[in-house]
């Protein structure tokens, strides 16, 4: 848990106060991009947040209790962000492809949870694997998987 807030909330006190660079970690990047396909259809289900803490439980091997204090940082990162260039730039700089596909098929996970693709979910992610630098026959291939 303090790991966690060390990292969103940085461990010393900085020039710049509000570096987005400096603030950001692997699991908060994803956090943020999931959070933002759970609410690309203007809310945030019940169901969908509950797949984000699991997806985020199983892929950053933390107990659920954390990942809802990751998810809190997520929320506030998110906030604070002019857009997801700062989160996908990160993800660019420190994933390998194999990770940004992870991501994506992610992102398509919670985008499909109630089972019905609307045009901002369908345009969120075709901006994020732009900017995530995959092609289109990757994103969707992760579409497909995500379906599965």
């Amino acid at each position: 848990m303090l790991k966690i807030l060390k990292n969103v909330l940085g461990k010393k006190e900085k020039t710049r106060p509000h570096d987005p660079d400096e603030l950001l970690n692997a699991d908060v990047a994803l956090c943020v991009l999931l959070l933002e396909a759970a609410h690309a259809d203007g809310e945030c289900s019940e169901e969908e947040k509950k797949r984000l803490v699991a997806m985020l439980a199983d892929q950053a091997d933390l107990p659920v209790a954390e990942v809802e204090e990751l998810v809190d940082a997520g929320y506030q990162a998110r906030e604070e962000a002019v857009d997801i260039f700062t989160f996908t730039r990160y993800m660019n700089n420190n994933f390998t492809k194999e990770q940004k596909l992870h991501a994506m098929e992610s992102v398509w996970r919670i985008i499909h949870t109630d089972d019905y693709l609307e045009a901002h979910e369908d345009q969120f992610a075709h901006k994020l694997a732009n900017l995530l630098r995959l092609t289109h026959k990757e994103m969707i291939e992760c579409k497909t998987r995500a379906r599965q």
